[in-house]
């Protein structure tokens, strides 16, 4: 029966870099299970971009194809469920799902991504992913050149103002409050021809995710094309931490350069462990596997 069988390996969270982890294995001859609950970090986004021969491709038809390449290793197998705990035991690790199933492996590993904490600004989350983004590499280019706003403040604000700058000029700050900034930095603002507006924000006016306007609490507004914003993030997956992994000051898995956690046998890769972007899941995801493999060889030649 499955709930006695033992995996190698089971990969919570089935996106880029659980799959990628996951061909990694299998073809190394792995027995391998991917528990996935089809909430992809970036199922926001219309189109993935910066990800060589995929450059533009809708999300969910690139993880489709990568899922059907997999299951042509037939040493991996897929469960659809949310997996809820993870616990020690003998010979490894028990894995349980929200519908009461349990699994069993000798490693784990986590690409669960993180869940993102959007402002609660009315408009905002039917535009996150589409216009209201994070990541100039991800999505500068398709705004270029066109009138911008950045959700930001401090010294964030500033990496952002240099950052952007290099993709449009016609930038403006918005802190949504009081400027936590120096003089130095405002001056700085003013030097590059960057409009700061301390106005809180109303909602943002939008049609199918599309932004046209930003609104203040004084009724003013600002037409914009885009609007970037880093929000706060927390574990999509709260089982590394049941485990004892701990975290950095980030918030991110903290992780050794062999994808290895603080807890031996726990291994993370993806958006959860590093930056966020499709070609870095990936190219983590894949290590991953690798640097598992490796660790399962070692145990395995006595």
């Amino acid at each position: 029966m499955k709930e006695t069988l033992l995996y190698d390996v089971i990969i919570t969270g089935g996106s880029y870099a659980g799959l990628a982890a996951a061909m990694s294995l299998g073809r190394a001859l792995r027995r391998v299970l991917v528990i996935d609950s089809g909430q992809p970090c970036n199922r926001f986004t219309p189109h993935s971009h910066n990800f060589l021969t995929q450059d533009g491709k809708v999300p969910a038809e690139i993880a489709a194809l990568a899922r059907e390449q997999v299951a042509n290793y037939k040493t991996v197998e897929f469960h659809a469920g949310l997996a809820v705990s993870g616990t020690k035991n003998a010979t490894g690790f028990e894995v349980k799902t929200q519908t009461g199933e349990t699994f069993n492996a000798r490693k784990l590993i986590f690409a669960t991504g993180l869940k993102d904490l959007l402002p609660e600004i009315d408009g905002f989350a039917e535009c996150w992913g589409k216009s209201v983004i994070h990541c100039p590499y991800c999505h500068g280019y398709e705004v270029r050149n066109e009138k911008t706003a950045m959700l930001a403040n401090g010294d964030q604000a500033m990496h952002y103002a240099q950052l952007l700058r290099n993709w449009t000029k016609e930038l403006t700050l918005l802190t949504n409050g009081k400027a936590d900034l120096t003089e130095e930095q405002k001056a700085k603002l003013k030097r590059n021809q960057i409009e700061l507006i301390e106005t809180e924000i109303l909602n943002l006016e939008q049609t199918d995710g599309q932004i046209q306007r930003v609104v203040f609490k004084d009724h003013s507004r600002l037409p914009v094309k885009a609007l970037y914003h880093r929000p706060e993030f927390e574990q999509h997956c709260k089982i590394p931490q049941q485990l004892g992994c701990e975290l950095t000051e980030a918030g991110f898995l903290k992780i050794d350069p062999m994808q290895r956690t603080t807890v031996p046998g726990v291994y993370a890769c993806g958006d959860n462990a590093t930056m966020r972007a499709v070609a870095m899941a990936v190219g983590t995801g894949m290590a991953t596997g690798a640097m598992v493999n490796n660790d399962l060889c070692t145990e395995e030649f006595n």
